[in-house]
């Protein structure tokens, strides 16, 4: 048991990570729970379920919830309700939106949840734009643009820039409603949206600027796209697409079969029967407005509620730094190194702007995490997590460099695993080799521990990149040590020398 015990040591808990926490959304389309942990700052999702109840599909015709909607929700309510107390979630948070909000039976379902132990705020739809803006604000700290939150019974515009939520307004577009105005006759929906954005002040008021798309329908028709282009990642946040493709996509959803969109692999099914809608309105919303182009967010409500509630000094904390700090915190043998790493590698590094260096410090963060995986695979873990993590405040050309340095500074050598170069031009890959090759010998030197790093230091000449150290430290340089030496030197066209 000792040696087991040595072999993975226990982290302490950190003041920084939140104890479980939930919050059980119920929406217009889907009622879920989502249960996280982790970073007070990006928190990690341990648990997420949802049920296409349709609260919103008949209040365009009755103005209320129907049975069959009441009662799967009712369901999915108490199935939460219970999960939760089993999970001995700290803070359970209930919030309801448009559906609720507006249904004339409404308070039916929140006295079932009451019933359950949880109380339910019904958000009012500025207080849901709020949400939805602050959400985007958590994942894209600088995002100067329009947030589009669309969900079963309303659309959210919301202003961001500056960190900032700014003009924001609440329509009765959601996804549930758009039926129903399509069937007023061809152009019924394009027309409908030019009036309400009129009405409301919003028509131009994105011209130049991206809009964000939140919201299941919008993210599928991501996913979608994603399989018509064979994008090589799998990650619908920061994925990019003209006001011209979005059409191009309304036009292609409204003639694919049901088949043909069964086969999109991650297209939820509940999703598809709303899918042409919700392409005919984005377009149409960004012809009002004048966004030229869409960026993704996985990001919407839910987190935006969990970031209003940080205090101005935890919503400053980079959220890929944050995440990538959790992640060593819990899979690094020694949770400081990576820190120290970077500040050790800089000096070899000195005029990257600053959201390159981010992204080194990044990948010295996670530079341990493959340690107990086979050694054989060490490399292509580091990969798979650069890749595929759940991170957000980087885009894909980021996520390649990541993998490229954890792919060399795990043993995987200088080439380049697919589909990094399909994600990054080669030169921006060879710079994160050089990363991978000056963390691996920063590794070597030091076998994960500080005192090493915190006495020898690396420079680069004019003719060679040298490591300093005392007469006292020369046993630190071995033969492992010179070898990983001469490969960092070699890949900047330098000598290696010491002294």
């Amino acid at each position: 048991m000792a040696l087991l015990s040595l072999l993975r040591p226990m982290a302490a808990p950190s003041p920084a990570h939140a104890a479980h926490t939930a919050i059980i959304d119920i929406g217009s389309n889907s009622v879920r729970l989502v249960v996280y942990s982790g970073p007070l700052r990006l928190p990690s999702v341990v648990f997420n379920e949802k049920v296409l109840a349709g609260l919103g599909g008949s209040l365009s015709r009755t103005g209320s919830i129907d049975r069959t909607a009441m009662s799967m929700a009712a369901t999915a309510i108490a199935r939460f309700a219970w999960l939760t107390r089993e999970m001995k979630v700290s803070e359970v948070r209930t919030v309801a939106t448009a559906a609720v909000r507006d249904a004339s039976n409404g308070s039916e379902l929140i006295a079932l949840a009451a019933a359950e132990g949880l109380e339910v705020e019904v958000l009012p739809g500025e207080a849901e734009a709020i949400g939805a803006g602050y959400g985007v604000l958590s994942a894209f700290p600088d995002a100067d643009g329009i947030v589009g939150d669309l969900g079963g019974g309303s659309l959210e515009l919301v202003r961001v820039s500056r960190g900032e939520v700014r003009e924001r307004t609440s329509f009765p577009l959601g996804v549930l409603r758009i039926a129903a105005i399509r069937d007023k006759g061809k152009g019924a929906l394009e027309r409908h949206v030019t009036e309400a954005l009129k009405e409301s002040g919003w028509t131009a008021q994105g011209k130049g600027l991206p809009f964000y798309l939140v919201g299941g329908s919008w993210r599928a028709l991501t996913q979608f796209d994603m399989h018509l282009t064979e994008y090589p990642l799998p990650i619908v946040n920061g994925y990019a697409m003209s006001r011209e493709r979005i059409r191009t996509l309304a036009n292609v959803v409204a003639t694919a079969t049901k088949q043909e969109l069964k086969a999109v692999p991650n297209l939820s099914s509940g999703r598809i029967p709303t899918l042409a809608g919700a392409a005919v309105l984005l377009s149409s919303v960004l012809d009002e407005l004048g966004c030229e182009r869409t960026v993704t967010s996985s990001f919407g409500l839910r987190e935006g509620l969990l970031y209003q509630a940080l205090s101005p000094e935890a919503r400053r904390q980079d959220p890929l730094l944050a995440a990538a700090r959790a992640e060593a915190h819990l899979l690094s043998r020694f949770e400081e190194h990576g820190d120290l790493l970077n500040r050790w590698i800089a000096a070899l590094f000195p005029d990257e702007l600053p959201e390159r260096a981010r992204l080194r410090h990044t990948a010295c963060l996670l530079a341990d995490v493959g340690w107990h995986a086979n050694p054989d695979f060490r490399a292509e873990r580091g990969v798979e997590i650069a890749l595929h993590g759940q991170w957000v405040g980087i885009d894909a050309e980021g996520r390649a460099m990541v993998a490229q340095a954890l792919h060399t500074a795990l043993g995987g050598g200088n080439d380049t695993p697919a589909p990094l170069a399909t994600l990054a031009h080669s030169a921006t890959l060879d710079t994160a080799r050089r990363w991978g090759l000056a963390i691996r010998l920063g590794q070597r030197l030091s076998g994960g521990v500080a005192a090493p790093l915190e006495r020898t230091r690396l420079e680069q000449t004019d003719d060679a990149i040298r490591l300093r150290y005392s007469p006292a430290d020369a046993a630190l340089y071995g033969e492992a040590v010179q070898k990983r030496h001469r490969a960092l030197a070699n890949a900047f066209g330098l000598e290696a020398a010491v002294g």
